[in-house]
């Protein structure tokens, strides 16, 4: 009875080792590859699963992890697991020195994101994934900037981490991989040509300025211009307004003292009688005698020579005379 007991209990712990070794328990978004006596067999998504032990085994794939060292420096480490994370991934390269189109080294770090969506083409189209997925990107960005010069690569970040991302994911395709984004963290130029690239940096601003401070100069220049031709233009047109109204303010006199003039003839025509005095010989008369007064004023000594002409104006008083009256 004894040995019926052991051999029972040996049998059910035999029953718990194999049921225990043939349960499976896959996290989420992590699957494993299941392999028949060395063949293909089914791939475990994630929950409880079944398999036969001894039988089944799952087939370990390579993987890539990056860490942090004691000086601050990062190490990568690679390491074999059973189970194959769907979950997107970043890998963080280490820098490396390449060459632009116009000879210049420069040191490029770059990180990538991608995503298994095969598990089955991951394990068994390439040997090692994380490795070959590394060398891939970093020969590809070496053809990539050895098509580029310094400026265009500092200052075409986008265009690159697009043309990567294109080739990467199409050569990574039969991979079962799928290369969501690339980026450049850092494009660092030799000592020398950051320093001359400062240079031209500080060259380049000088002269935006020196052309704006110009430019500036040369607009105030013509709107002082234009200001002082239109101030001009005013002055001009006010001056000829002036001139205008000035001129027919003399005009508008005259015309008015002619026309006082003419009616003092006809009124002094009236008062001698119509046409048997003249009037003119009045008006001559008093002219001349304002010229006489203005002549006697204008010199010091009191002789005064008359022409002979002014015999017959002081002939004419006695017709003054008569006119007074």
């Amino acid at each position: 009875m004894s040995g019926f007991i052991i051999i029972f209990s040996t049998l059910a712990l035999l029953v718990v080792i194999f049921g225990a070794a043939g349960l499976k328990i896959v996290q989420q978004s992590e699957v494993v590859i299941i392999e028949r006596l060395g063949k293909y067999s089914r791939t475990l998504s994630s929950g409880i699963n079944i398999i036969w032990p001894f039988v089944d085994r799952p087939r370990s794939i390579m993987w890539r992890y990056v860490m942090e060292g004691v000086d601050g420096r990062k190490l990568v480490n690679f390491k074999e697991l059973n189970r194959i994370d769907l979950r997107e991934t970043v890998y963080d390269f280490p820098k490396q020195n390449v060459i632009t189109k116009d000879n210049v080294v420069v040191q490029i770090n770059a990180v990538l994101y991608f995503q298994v969506m095969d598990p089955v083409k991951a394990v068994y189209e390439i040997s090692n994934l994380p490795d070959a997925i590394e060398k891939l990107t970093q020969t590809t960005l070496r053809n990539v900037i050895g098509e580029l010069e310094l400026d265009e690569s500092l200052s075409s970040r986008d265009t690159i981490n697009t043309k990567l991302r294109s080739i990467l994911d199409d050569a990574t395709n039969k991979w079962g991989v799928k290369v969501n984004r690339v980026e450049l963290q850092d494009i660092n130029p030799p000592a020398d040509i950051q320093a001359a690239m400062e240079k031209q940096m500080r060259a380049e601003r000088d002269r935006r300025a020196a052309v704006l401070e110009a430019e500036g100069l040369k607009r105030a220049a013509i709107l002082n211009a234009e200001g002082q031709r239109e101030s001009d233009i005013a002055r001009a047109q006010g001056e000829r307004q002036s001139a205008i109204l000035e001129a027919e303010g003399v005009a508008e006199a005259r015309i008015t003292t002619a026309k006082a003039e003419a009616e003092a003839i006809e009124l002094i025509k009236v008062a001698v009688g119509g046409d048997s005095k003249d009037p003119i010989q009045y008006l001559i008369a008093k002219e001349y005698l304002k010229t006489l007064e203005s002549l006697g004023q204008g010199t010091d000594n009191k002789t005064v020579f008359l022409p002979y002409e002014a015999t017959g104006v002081l002939s004419s008083l006695g017709g003054i005379k008569e006119l007074l009256k």
